[in-house]
């Protein structure tokens, strides 16, 4: 029996795995770009860009214009959310893209503060602001594209791969920056430091044309001219502004634990106070960034099974625990394979906060100003706990010479997002699936 015909957009699993890959290019694009900063911050940007500063001062002013794209992706989701909710997800995401590529080629091309003085960090700083613009319209339009494509049974799955694209992109980065830290100290510093920056405008025309070939959103695509909202913003604020709230409370760990574990680790390990060589930080990194890499979507796979907030949870509650060796067997002059298993470890209890976490933010919200609100919710998130993390955790290590006072804040920073997690509401998409999707779900 053959369903009636119907004009509304349907769900369907080719689409959506096209959507999810697109969604996946995109976002590794994005975080590659991301992390090559955040890793050249940890690394070189002290002495290239601040080189009055001593050694912790340093790297606070390298997170302080790291920080400055966390800051203005609030922005970055207001504007791109605005497009998005109006004119489609699409072009917002296509616009994204090839603004984050751009400032991130022009980082690799700049002067330092020793041919240029001051206007080398303010250079920084601007293109660093361009960035997180992009990146706070990015995010959420990625998450939508793949969660809205998808059938109610498997959107956790779907909505798994734009996380993809964060431990892709932090391999990418971590992996060609240890292959540079290999050829020695002066070789990254006098230049080798601008390679990573300057791949990125390859990536980027890949990138734009596998997301430009994705067709719209269907949730999307089905919203009447009168749904949509002339002022997204308004909407989000006046409806939304209690799922945004619960969505910033929830995020802690899967942004700004994230960052601690990653950048400041970089930075903690590679200091003066533990010493460890940077090669040997980075090819950690690169290990954990593979071992999250393959299972992201097996993890985002067990949301739907089990339930998507229960995964999360568990991700919350075993990084309490996981966080210490890392920071600890680093302390104690651990051995390599007990440092690269510690790395390992919490990236892969992460995995569980992150893989789940973009499809339950998604649908926190009603599909009216949706992409506004995701974004706002991530932007805000991202802006307070991943911009404020690193800076917070080198001020309380330097403040009291103990990493347990950076732990502490990470354990208060889970203990928040377990009870947002929660009570985050879930709200389901009604479209429905095309005849095919329907007998495949009949059949199961």
């Amino acid at each position: 029996m053959t369903q009636p015909a119907t004009s509304q957009p349907q769900f369907n699993h080719a689409k959506a795995r096209k959507a999810g890959f697109a969604a996946f290019v995109g976002t590794t694009i994005e975080w590659y770009d991301f992390y090559v900063y955040a890793t050249a911050a940890a690394l070189v940007f002290g002495p290239l860009f601040f080189p009055q500063q001593d050694y912790l001062a340093g790297v606070a002013a390298a997170f302080a214009t790291y920080a400055v794209g966390f800051l203005v992706r609030p922005l970055g989701g207001i504007v791109f959310g605005h497009i998005g909710d109006k004119f489609g997800r699409r072009p917002s995401l296509v616009i994204t893209l090839l603004v984050m590529g751009l400032s991130t080629f022009m980082v690799g091309l700049m002067p330092t503060y020793e041919s240029i003085g001051t206007w080398a960090p303010v250079i920084l700083v601007l293109l660093r602001a361009l960035q997180g613009l992009a990146v706070g319209g990015e995010w959420g339009g990625a998450v939508l594209m793949s969660v809205e494509h998808a059938p109610e049974k498997y959107k956790t799955f779907y909505g798994g791969f734009p996380q993809l694209g964060n431990p892709a992109g932090a391999l990418l980065a971590s992996s060609i920056f240890g292959l540079l830290s290999a050829q020695g100290d002066d070789f990254l510093v006098n230049g080798g430091w601008r390679i990573p920056f300057l791949l990125s405008i390859i990536l980027v025309g890949v990138g734009f044309y596998v997301r430009y070939k994705v067709e719209e959103s269907p949730v999307f695509a089905q919203e009447s001219q009168e749904e949509r909202q002339s002022l997204p913003l308004k909407f989000a604020l006046r409806t939304n502004w209690k799922p945004i709230l619960i969505g910033i409370g929830l995020l802690p760990v899967s942004t700004g634990g994230y960052y601690l574990v990653t950048t400041f680790a970089t930075a903690y390990g590679t200091g003066p106070d533990i010493g460890l060589d940077e090669t040997l930080i980075l090819n950690a990194m690169s290990f954990a960034s593979a071992l999250e890499l393959l299972c992201t979507l097996p993890i985002a796979w067990l949301g739907d099974k089990f339930g998507r907030k229960k995964i999360m949870q568990i991700g919350l509650v075993g990084s309490i625990f996981l966080i210490m060796p890392q920071f600890l067997l680093m302390a104690g002059g651990g051995a390599e394979v007990l440092i690269f298993l510690a790395f390992g470890a919490i990236r892969l209890m992460m995995s569980f906060t992150y893989a789940p976490v973009a499809t339950i933010l998604a649908q926190l919200f009603v599909p009216q100003a949706r992409y506004t609100s995701i974004s706002l919710s991530y932007g805000v998130a991202a802006a307070f706990w991943a911009g404020l993390s690193p800076i917070a955790a080198t001020a309380l290590y330097d403040w009291t010479g103990t990493i347990w006072s950076v732990l502490v804040m990470f354990f208060g920073m889970a203990i928040l997002g377990i009870f947002c997690t929660a009570i985050a509401p879930q709200h389901k998409d009604k479209v429905e699936p095309d005849a095919e999707e329907g007998a495949v779900q009949q059949r199961a």
